[in-house]
């Protein structure tokens, strides 16, 4: 593997360059969960690329088809040339004098996330790699949430015309393509319907309520019956008195600890579905521990989008979540 210096060096010179008012950064490209790696050729075919695959095709959970956390792409250091550089989201893997492992935003375009990964030799590249990748990660989602944040305000639907939301003291950045389908002041769902390509028949849905805190202890292990009810409740089929909204018992729901709006909170993924019906799909549910008004907050956002992947339909559902201020 060649050494990286000159990369180095024009790292360093763009990123001190930031903040002139004469340099103005060009607009980043990208879709949504993508990185590009620049690494040489042996290294991708190699032991490093192989973990670099292996980590980021961590599947996500939940979804009815496999689907990875994040896609990447590699490209070369000869070939990573001003066309490459706007890419947003950049893992930069190389040989230096010393290690190495730094991020810095806002390099070549905006918004930009590079991580870069530096070590004496391959074996210390790949320790290094495997040392962080949780947080590289965690990063580049990180990174494409306030992204997809940031768009969401540039069109952002009036969330003060909600009654639940008013009601609930709650918050949220939402696009403006959803639409209200109830909001009884105690319960909201609203839905965006998908119109283009083969999911146009579906839709992205988002749900928010609230519950009484009783034990704090207990909470993650009531997130399904207290979802199951409130399908039950609010969440019909065609046919309201047979058919309504539950959880697939075919599979276990993941919870993981998060924090919503700085607040304890519990994230889980897994699949619903209508019963004694056909419809299903995967949904996203987290529920926030509000100890200064003895409540849980539950935003649930689920997706109905037959025979095409869900991964970046779930992924708006957690910017949307994750934007959520708690009065």
């Amino acid at each position: 593997m060649k050494k990286l210096h000159t990369l180095f060096a024009i790292t360093i010179l763009l990123t001190a360059c930031v903040g002139n008012d004469k340099f103005v950064l060009r607009t980043s490209i990208g879709k949504i969960s993508k990185v590009m790696v620049v690494a040489n050729a042996s290294d991708w075919t190699g032991d490093i690329g192989k973990e670099i695959r292996s980590s980021f095709g961590e599947l996500m959970v939940g979804l009815p088809q496999p689907e990875t956390i994040l896609s990447v792409s590699q490209v070369a250091p000869n070939g990573f040339g001003n066309m490459m550089k706007v890419a947003r989201n950049i893992l930069v893997i190389g040989v230096a004098d010393e290690e190495k492992f730094f991020v810095r935003n806002n390099v070549y375009a905006q918004p930009q996330t590079i991580i870069y990964v530096y070590a004496k030799d391959d074996e210390g590249v790949l320790k290094l790699f495997k040392k962080h990748q949780k947080e590289i990660i965690k990063t580049f989602v990180a990174s494409d949430i306030r992204m997809t944040q940031n768009l969401f305000k540039k069109n952002q639907l009036d969330v003060s015309q909600f009654k639940t939301l008013q009601n609930l003291g709650v918050s949220l950045t939402i696009h403006d393509k959803f639409n209200k389908v109830d909001d009884t002041g105690e319960f909201l769902w609203l839905r965006h319907h998908l119109t283009s390509g083969i999911a146009k028949t579906g839709s992205n849905n988002i749900l928010l309520y609230s519950i009484p805190l009783s034990e704090e202890t207990r909470v993650s292990d009531s997130i399904v019956a207290v979802r199951n009810s409130i399908g039950k409740k609010y969440i019909p089929g065609s046919d309201p008195e047979t058919m309504y909204m539950t959880t697939e018992k075919a599979y276990t729901p993941f919870t993981i600890d998060a924090v919503i709006d700085s607040k304890k909170a519990y994230e889980t993924r897994g699949k619903w579905e209508v019963k004694n019906d056909f419809m299903a799909g995967p949904f996203l549910n987290y529920t926030v521990v509000d100890k200064k008004n003895h409540r849980l907050i539950v935003f649930e956002g689920f997706t109905y989008a037959p025979s095409v992947n869900k991964r970046a339909f779930l992924f708006e559902l957690e910017a949307i979540a994750k934007s959520m201020k708690i009065q």
